[in-house]
């Protein structure tokens, strides 16, 4: 599981990589293995739909074990396969990138990281950070 030190440390180096590249207001979402919420931050002005966002984009890559880059390239081959399954996930699955897998030096799944704000890739650039900073590896799917 991702310890909350950790899901701090990703949250705070994610953010910072986000205003160090002057984006727009960010929020981030990390995630342990099963799902529940362990860190958050929403910077002012990010919008409210955002939350929710980078939660599904966190949880997605949760519920199929892949990163969101991957859902999103399932999505454009698959795209009644991915709405049945965001069906199914109840709006927990977001095929965009952004939502990063942690995974800890053996390689498993310890949780998973949601950036919204931006544009997706500058999203998972920003997750990538945080978890990278916290010593984790960053699984953003292919």
């Amino acid at each position: 599981m991702v310890a909350f030190i950790d899901a701090q440390t990703i949250v705070t180096a994610a953010l910072a990589h986000a205003r160090a590249a002057n984006m727009p207001s960010m929020t981030v979402a990390v995630l342990d293995a099963g799902g529940a919420l362990v860190a958050f931050a929403r910077e002012d002005r990010s919008s409210l739909l955002r939350e929710k966002i980078a939660r599904g984009k966190a949880a997605g890559a949760l519920n199929l074990g892949v990163g969101s880059r991957s859902l999103a390239r399932r999505a454009e081959s698959h795209p009644h396969f991915v709405g049945a399954l965001t069906a199914l996930a109840e709006g927990n699955l977001v095929p965009v990138a952004g939502g990063v897998l942690v995974r800890d030096a053996e390689g498993g799944i310890i949780g998973a990281v949601g950036v919204s704000g931006h544009l997706p890739d500058a999203d998972e650039a920003c997750a990538v950070a945080g978890i990278e900073a916290a010593g984790l590896s960053a699984d953003p799917g292919e």
